[in-house]
């Protein structure tokens, strides 16, 4: 196009989309059509213009609007759902049309009248985040309102959202009459506190001057968490719903409350060449207290034994009648070579975040990692699992000899006859996902459960094998043990499609439809979820759905088939397998 027709600007971006549009129009199309045209006259299209609103988009369920005010796009779109509210008033609630609105300030490409790029993008996925009636902002959005508005907010924290490079800041309003809700401070549920202690490390602040240096202080802070959670008198939260609290200036009574623990531990991490300075600092969540705090130096091959000393000390405050054989018995031998330590913890960020290109680097960095210490068995087992992602997945960097470079470093980790539980239920996944030796993974992912049962990670990876395994019943309460260890975890979609899978194959599929919803508000972008959904939708008889659940799958992974999910898919039950591929067929997937 010409210069003339395309040109970038910075604006207010509105993205709106009808909730549940497709069962409404299979139930009712004439009606649904009705309706959203009189909405749109009396209502919509009237509030737009008087904020100062353009409509810039729209596809029939859905709008695109821009506003050159980001206080009047807030106030114009809480003054249409507060309207929604009242239209709907009278109407059966099932056939009530609902909008979900997502709002961002960003830079945007404008060509004629249509609104492109990042900037529409992160709104529409604010919009796939958002209640029904409700609407979520970005953190640009908040910072233009907070001292302009008086609105109350919910702090969702860091959220990854498809094909968005950077996790996105997300805040849901809370309440909106007239566009002017009374302020009041943000609220999170309240986890009641487990029988015995609880405590969640919050990430280390990295005291190094150098911004290189941050691998190392959320590896310290992984290997504490990992140190404490081997210990069964102690309920510990996993690092990731840990890690949300990550450069956030928090008040430890309401995070005490959030995550449901008694006792908080904070701390910094000082590396310069070749010493080290871990500094711990433990507190008491319900009234602020501190409970200890030190300080322990050392060089950097004395890591091991520093992490070991902050996990004695806690304890020690916090669990008295703890025995100090439990700590000796719980201690990890560390790696025969501290570069394979180091390049370990360079990879994990890159391997959490399951993408193509972040893969390829945690593969460059484990492989040299295990040129360091062959037999370092977090690296063996984590590189398998990498492996496992792509091949799974299908991603173009997959290569043929993927399945057997996977299963063979699997095997090695578990061969080392390490008691890192981490590692083992990583490999043990491995091998019955890839392999599908569903005794000896089951068996490795027991022994894993029986050195540590207390963290997320091995509570999920246990839950996914048990549901290969034709095992949902137990699925699900590992699932159940994984979200209630990291309730915060912006990763629970794993956990939460895990669920919704299991409770498919228990032949509940309307509570495994709404769990996956759940899922997908957290990453719409995960194809595993549109499988439960579409499977769920032809066993509810909903063929629409089902349909829609298809054609997002398509969008993730172009040129599926069913073919291709036959294989993909390592269900020991075919009756299982069938459930999945019968609900891809139901809804138009390709041979």
């Amino acid at each position: 196009m010409s210069g003339d027709a395309t040109k970038r600007k910075l604006t207010t971006i509105v993205a709106a989309d009808v909730v549940e549009f497709s069962r409404l129009i299979g139930a009712d199309e004439e009606g649904t059509l009705a309706s959203l045209r009189a909405h749109r006259a009396e209502l919509i299209d009237p509030k737009i213009a008087q904020h100062g609103g353009r409509i810039a988009n729209t596809a029939g369920d859905s709008l695109l609007v821009e506003f050159p005010s980001v206080v009047d796009a807030v106030r114009c779109m809480l003054e249409i759902q507060s309207g929604m509210d009242e239209r709907n008033d009278e109407i059966v609630e099932n056939q009530q049309i609902q909008f979900r609105v997502g709002i961002n300030v960003g830079d945007v490409v404008a060509e004629g009248e249509d609104l492109l790029g990042d900037g529409v993008n992160v709104a529409a996925r604010l919009e796939a985040l958002s209640e029904r009636g409700g609407v979520c902002l970005s953190r640009a959005v908040r910072d233009q309102i907070r001292d302009r508005m008086e609105i109350e907010l919910e702090d969702l924290g860091e959220v990854e959202v498809k094909n968005i490079a950077r996790p996105v800041r997300v805040f849901r309003v809370k309440s909106g009459v007239g566009g002017e809700p009374v302020v009041s401070a943000p609220t999170a549920p309240v986890r009641p506190l487990p029988s015995k202690p609880s405590i969640a490390v919050l990430p280390f602040n990295n005291m190094s001057g150098d911004p290189e240096q941050e691998y190392f202080a959320d590896g310290m802070v992984e290997d504490i968490i990992t140190a404490l959670s081997r210990l069964d008198q102690l309920f510990v939260i996993a690092r990731n719903s840990s890690f949300t609290y990550k450069g956030r200036s928090v008040d430890v009574r309401q995070v005490s409350k959030e995550l449901g623990v008694r006792y908080l531990l904070e701390g910094s991490v000082r590396k310069a060449g070749g010493r080290i300075r871990i500094t711990g600092q433990l507190i008491e969540g319900a009234s602020g207290a501190h409970l200890w705090a030190d300080n322990f130096d050392g060089s950097v091959e004395d890591v091991f034994d520093l992490q070991d000393q902050i996990t004695e000390s806690v304890v020690g405050a916090i669990g008295p009648t703890l025995r100090k054989a439990e700590i000796e018995r719980s201690r990890r031998i560390p790696p025969e070579n501290l570069d394979a330590y180091d390049l370990y913890l360079r990879a994990l960020p890159h391997a959490y975040a399951m993408q193509p290109d972040e893969n390829s680097e945690a593969l460059r960095l484990l492989h040299d990692a295990i040129e360091h210490d062959p037999n370092y068995a977090p690296a063996l087992a984590n590189a398998a699992w990498c492996y496992e992602q792509r091949l799974t997945r299908g991603w173009e960097t997959t290569q043929v000899s993927d399945a057997a470079t996977s299963v063979a470093l699997a095997r090695r980790a578990v061969a080392t006859n390490s008691d890192d539980a981490n590692a083992l239920a990583t490999a043990g996944f491995v091998l019955l996902v890839v392999d599908r030796d569903y005794d000896v993974g089951l068996t490795t992912i027991d022994r894993a459960l029986s050195i540590n049962p207390n963290t997320a990670p091995i509570s999920m990876f246990a839950g996914w094998a048990n549901t290969f395994a034709g095992r949902p019943d137990i699925a699900l309460t590992c699932f159940q043990r994984a979200l209630r260890l990291s309730p915060t975890d912006p990763g629970s979609y794993f956990a939460l499609t895990g669920t919704a899978m299991a409770l498919l194959l228990s032949d509940q599929p309307e509570q495994a439809s709404e769990m996956a919803g759940k899922s997908m508000a957290l990453n719409p972008g995960w194809d595993t979820t549109q499988l439960v959904l579409a499977a769920a939708s032809s066993q509810l008889g909903r063929p629409l759905e089902g349909v829609a659940a298809v054609e997002r799958l398509l969008e993730i992974a172009p040129g599926a088939t069913v073919s291709l999910y036959e294989e993909l898919l390592r269900f020991k039950c075919r009756r299982n397998l069938d459930v999945i591929l019968d609900g891809l067929r139901a809804g138009g997937m390709p041979e």
